[in-house]
Formats: structure tokens, sequence, C-alpha cells
């Protein structure tokens, strides 16, 4: 990614930086964090995304001209904030939860450590990315969960905007999606891409038959065809008669799901094309994959569900200071007290607590020392700590990022989902599966 990030924000964080450089406080040392206090409605956990897309966006973080230019303009500040904002880098430290990781109310996803200034002007990039991602996420890791080992593939890239497209599927891929139907993602972020053809494709040619032989000529028999245009039986007739019984696969987007597949793999059967596999891609989401665990369906494409967090396009994660230092030099815990937006103030470090099954049985934040403290951990082996140092003195750790990042979160994914309780894995609603507790 190239170009300035600095005005993937809002304005009041500028105009907050301006009045702080105006009394002296811009500079204290502060503390923000990145949580949410409950989980969507219903869901039992959440799952961490947009980890590595937010630290790459941190360290393009900087006013250029372009953007000098544009707050000159419209007087958003005062000229001595326009000069600071010209050598503004962000400096400091960010820990947090791995991309990838299980989190729950509570969870510190992200924290922040540098002046006011540096630091408060993230709080909308930090919450447009972990936000959405983690949505998805969390949404995609429920649909591979009931799809029971079947592979799944991300193509929902018409029914959101072109950016938002590029990091659904990165999230839905961290989640366990295998694939996406977006090129751009591929290019970013290594993701596998797929897809052959749609109805425009069949509607194009005088008749099936044309638009599968075509198919087959530049694409190989291994190819999926398309059999819902016209009538499905006759489609599978005409796919094997023109592939053979080698064919790679048929794709369905209509109709009563379960009935059609058990028909469709009946048919396939009598007509010897034994390894031709299904793809079902309909409108699908996790209710509907679940419906489906018992018909003959060997792949599935989703769209909308995903790309929307199956009903929760936003995760609800908030950014807020949770500490900042004194006078005296000693950090001082600070927290909201509003009805219903409670906050927690201090720095924090967490634990996941697991039992001798290597299951996860509670979540737990302590309050003190901060992310870089380790003797809550000291003499307890069930106690697996969540928080990683993702970026010092404002360099990210490439662990977290780009390709490899995408990688490495995918499999941490994995893992956690072994630790997970059963109850995890019910689609009806539920409170979340462990319990937060402060110490």
């Amino acid at each position: 990614m190239t170009g300035s990030a600095a005005l993937f924000t809002d304005r009041y964080e500028l105009t907050m930086v301006d009045a702080a450089l105006l009394d002296g406080t811009a500079h204290r040392e502060s503390l923000f964090e990145a949580f949410a206090r409950r989980l969507p409605d219903g869901r039992r956990y959440g799952i961490v995304a947009g980890t590595g897309r937010l630290l790459e966006l941190i360290e393009r973080f900087r006013f250029e001209d372009a953007e000098l230019e544009f707050l000159r303009e419209h007087r958003v500040v005062r000229d001595e904030t326009l000069d600071w904002l010209a050598d503004y880098r962000f400096r400091g430290d960010v820990w947090g939860y791995r991309e990838g990781e299980a989190y729950f109310p509570g969870s510190p996803l992200v924290t922040i450590q540098a002046s006011f200034a540096e630091a408060v002007m993230l709080e909308t990039v930090v919450l447009s990315v972990l936000n959405y991602d983690s949505s998805v996420a969390s949404a995609a890791a429920r649909m591979v969960s009931v799809a029971l080992g079947r592979p799944i593939a991300e193509m929902g890239s018409r029914r959101t905007n072109e950016a938002s497209a590029v990091a659904a599927a990165r999230a839905a891929y961290i989640a366990g999606f295998d694939a996406t139907s977006n090129l751009e993602a591929g290019r970013t972020w290594g993701i596998p891409t797929m897809g052959t053809a749609a109805h425009a494709f069949t509607l194009l040619h005088d008749s099936e038959e044309a638009a599968f032989r075509a198919q087959v000529e530049a694409m190989g028999p291994g190819t999926t065809l398309l059999i819902d245009t016209y009538d499905i039986p006759t489609g599978v007739e005409t796919a094997v008669r023109v592939a053979g019984t080698g064919l790679g696969a048929v794709r369905i987007d209509s109709g009563d799901l379960p009935t059609v597949v058990a028909a469709v793999r009946e048919q396939l059967d009598e007509l010897g094309a034994v390894n031709t596999r299904i793809t079902v891609t309909s409108d699908l989401d996790e209710f509907t994959l679940a419906a489906l665990s018992g018909a003959p369906v060997d792949a599935y494409g989703v769209g909308t569900s995903v790309v929307t967090g199956s009903g929760f396009p936003a995760a609800g994660m908030v950014y807020k200071l949770v500490a900042r230092r004194g006078d005296d030099g000693e950090w001082v815990s600070v927290a909201k007290s509003s009805t219903k937006k409670l906050s927690v103030g201090g720095r924090k470090n967490a634990a996941r607590r697991i039992d001798s099954t290597r299951t996860a049985r509670e979540e737990l934040v302590f309050v003190g020392d901060g992310p870089d403290g380790e003797e809550e951990f000291a003499d307890d082996d069930q106690l697996r700590p969540l928080m990683v140092r993702l970026m010092h003195e404002g360099r990210a750790d490439a662990a977290f990022t780009g390709h490899a990042g995408v990688e490495a979160a995918r499999a941490h994914r994995a893992e956690v989902m072994q630790e997970l309780p059963i109850e995890a894995f019910r689609l009806g609603r539920g409170e979340p599966v462990i319990p937060t507790t402060y110490r």
C-alpha cells in the first residue's frame, strides 16, 4: 500500500490535538485501548482481524503537502498545529492480541502507548479497521465451524464497497475461508483466488451446450459449470455430455438447496460422474450452511452474509484513554463512568486460563503493570499470555504484516479454535462462552 493514511480520521481528533498543544497537555504520555464492551447480540466469541492492515496504515499515517493544504484551506487547526502535523510520525508502541485470536467482552485487543497527540489521532483508523475486519472474521469463523471441513470461498465483493471487499476477503481467509473471488485481495494479501463463469456467460451463447463447450475448451474439463441458468436436470446432463465424466464440478445458485443437491448428486452418479463435485452458492449464511450439513455438498461460496458480518457489520469496539502520566511521572488510571458506557481504567495485560483438557475456561485481564509485565503468569502454567508487541517506536513487527502476517494469523486462528469449549460453536443465541475477569 502507498499514500498517506492521515485523513482516514475524524475532524475532532485534530481539533483535540490543536487544543492540547495550546494548553501543554498534548505531550503527556498516554495509553489508549481498543476493546469491545460486548459481543454482537447472541454471539459466543469474536475473532480479531485487521491487525496487520492497521499496522501498515499507522506507518503511513503522516501529513504530506496535500493533506496539510486541505487542512489549511478549511481552517481545521491553527497554523502552529499544521507545523506540528507536518512532522508527525507515530513513534510509540503498540501491543495487542495476535490477529486470529478469539476475543471476549473487555479483551484489551490493541493498546497504544505514546503521547496523547500521537495516539488520539489514531482512534478512527484503529476502529474502522478492527470493527469491520473483526466483524467479518467472527461471522466467517462461525461459517467455517458448521461447514465441517468443506471448502468455502468468499465471493461478496459486489455486496460492499471496493476497499471493504479486499479487507473482507482478507478477514474471511484468516477465519478459515479457503479462497476469494477478489483479485486485488489475491495480489495484495496473497489469498488464493477462484472463479469461472456466471449466468451471463451462458445467456451470451445461443444455447447452454454452446456455453459449456466454450468454457470447457478454454478451461479444461476440470472446470466448474453453472447448471441452473435454465433447467437443472437438463443442465447436469448437458454438462456431463460436454465435459465427460471427468467434469470437475457443477455449481448450483438457486432452488431448495437440500432437495436440489441430493437430486443432482444422484443424477451425476447415474451418469458416471461420480467424482464431479457440487458447489453451492445461493445467499448462504451460517444457518443455511448448517442446514446443508447432511447434504452431499462438496464446497460453498458465500457472499453477502460474510462481507456484512452476517447481520453485524461492525463489531462494536471502542477506543478509550485508560491511563496517562501524572505530573509526578506515575501512571494515573482514567475511565468513563457514563451509563451503559463504563470502561475499566489502567494499564492492562491479559491471559486465557486453559484447563488440563486444553480447553479455555476464563479470560483474565490484569490491571497494573501493563502489557510488558510478565509476573502475572510466572507461576501458573495454565495461563496462556495473549498480548504481544506489535509495534515498537513506530515500527511494525514484520511478522504481523504482509502475506506472512496473513498466513500466521490464519494458522493462529485454527489453533485457537481447538481451545474453545464446544458450546462456542452452537449457532443459537447465547452468552460469551467464557467469562472475563479483571484482576
